[in-house]
């Protein structure tokens, strides 16, 4: 199997986008590649968008992404879009993308998969791709009662303690989701093991993305 570089080439920073409609989709969708990122490049800027983060998911949000990206540039943007709903505040949520487009450029974008089952995951995704036409797009996929897992395209190993560390920050920031059944420490781990062996990863873990287009 052929290695790819992440980003361009003889650089030592990456500028990522990081969305998710709720508080903990970004963590749980990508969690271990960005601390696996931030180990790698020297210089990794974050742009978090999170919009359904209202109250005290609100602040689990914004303690998420201070873990998560700890030592690195970050701008934080939590909206207060009712869980759900995203899809029925449409509007609202195309115009914030048309202002990220104005200022963000990215090296590559994380987002959700376009065929999740949750509206407000879709919602996201498509408009991820319909306003950034020309980034490299990653598509994270989020365990749920569901049964949606589809079949990923794209892997990037994790170190076993960084694995360890995504399943460990998981349960010390989002206090409010751990009397939910889903919401469980082997949960997590198991996706990741699970896609460490589709993917022969070294250290037996690893999170996988739907990439629907690549340009080399």
């Amino acid at each position: 199997m052929m290695k790819l570089s992440l980003v361009k080439q003889d650089s030592d920073s990456v500028n990522i986008l990081c969305l998710g409609a709720h508080s903990d989709d970004i963590e749980i969708g990508c969690g271990g590649t960005l601390l696996q990122l931030k180990k790698t490049y020297q210089k990794v800027k974050f742009h978090w968008v999170v919009f359904s983060a209202s109250e005290s998911r609100g602040k689990e949000a914004a303690k998420g992404a201070e873990l998560f990206t700890a030592g690195c540039e970050r701008e934080v943007v939590l909206k207060e879009y009712r869980d759900g709903f995203l899809p029925y505040s449409g509007a609202g949520v195309k115009d914030l993308f048309e202002e990220l487009k104005e200022r963000v450029n990215p090296d590559v974008i994380f987002t959700h998969w376009q065929g999740d089952a949750h509206q407000d995951h879709r919602l996201v995704s498509e408009l991820t791709w319909n306003t950034f036409r020309d980034h490299l797009i990653f598509e994270y996929e989020i365990p749920k009662y569901d049964g949606d897992m589809g079949r990923p395209n794209l892997f990037v190993s994790l170190d076993s303690p960084l694995a360890e560390q995504k399943a460990t920050q998981l349960f010390e920031v989002f206090e409010s989701q751990r009397s939910k059944p889903w919401f469980d420490r082997n949960t997590f781990l198991g996706l990741m093991r699970i896609r460490g062996m589709e993917s022969n990863s070294p250290s037996g873990y690893a999170e996988a993305f739907h990439c629907r287009k690549l340009v080399l």
